[in-house]
């Protein structure tokens, strides 16, 4: 079985937090952000074979708790995906995806079969914009919020360990934040600070005005300062990738 290969980076300390992990990037994408971090993913054919993929994930076993499966979008490639899962599986390594929601099938599968424990689901906007921001059919926005719906379930029951929304803001867009907050309940939420072009990004304290307004814990990121909690009015620094976590890794291999 071939996947639809867009990189791979063997070590990264800021893709999982308080863990190390490798990043697998696919390609594809039906959903064209202008703001997209990687929008050479977004088209493009380059197939491997999954045991080939597999292979760089074993190469960097020794320094690595888990692998962040990216793209693109990688649930557009259900089957690789699922396969993918499975050979991390069998390399004891923890599995996380992060998504657009619009294939909540791929999600629903990996949750079922006991293959995912974490997934970082990117909310774009308020669900009435979706289809005049992405360019998308109505019928999109149904599919991310099965997908919202399906991990907020699977996260409260257990059945999923680890769940983030994370919403990638823009000035202008500030107002969406309430909107997707009411939306997602009892989830680890995440202000992302949006970089584009020329236009000047929110800062860190017009994030945490942000913050302040939902009144719950969040994560706060920007390009700055990395990785914070913010909770109860107060800046938590996020915990660093600490040397038992590489040495446990080293242990299991």
């Amino acid at each position: 079985m071939n996947a639809n290969f867009g990189g791979f980076v063997p070590l990264s300390t800021v893709d999982w937090r308080g863990r190390s992990v490798c990043t697998v990037f696919l390609r594809g994408c039906p959903v064209h952000c202008h703001y997209c971090h990687n929008p050479e993913l977004q088209k493009g054919s380059d197939p491997r074979p999954v045991e080939e993929i597999l292979d760089l994930i074993h190469s960097s076993r020794m320094l690595i708790s888990g692998v962040i499966l990216s793209g693109g979008e990688p649930t557009m490639q259900k089957d690789a995906l699922i396969a993918l899962a499975k050979g991390c599986r069998a390399m004891n390594l923890k599995v996380g995806v992060q998504t657009n929601g619009v294939f909540p099938e791929t999600l629903e599968a990996l949750i079922d079969q006991s293959l995912i424990d974490l997934v970082h689901l990117d909310i774009k906007t308020r669900w009435e914009h979706y289809p005049k921001l992405l360019k998308v059919k109505p019928e999109v926005t149904k599919k991310v919020q099965r997908s919202l719906a399906l991990c907020t379930e699977a996260y409260q029951s257990g059945t999923l360990s680890e769940f983030q929304v994370v919403v990638t803001l823009f000035p202008g867009r500030e107002d969406d934040v309430a909107y997707i907050s009411r939306e997602a309940p009892d989830v680890d939420f995440v202000l992302n600070q949006g970089v584009s072009g020329n236009m000047t990004p929110l800062s860190f304290n017009e994030l945490k005005g942000l913050a302040d307004k939902i009144q719950r814990p969040v994560r706060i990121r920007t390009r700055d300062d990395g990785e914070v909690t913010y909770k109860n009015g107060q800046i938590i620094i996020a915990d660093s990738i600490v040397l038992t976590d590489i040495l446990q890794a080293r242990r299991n291999y």
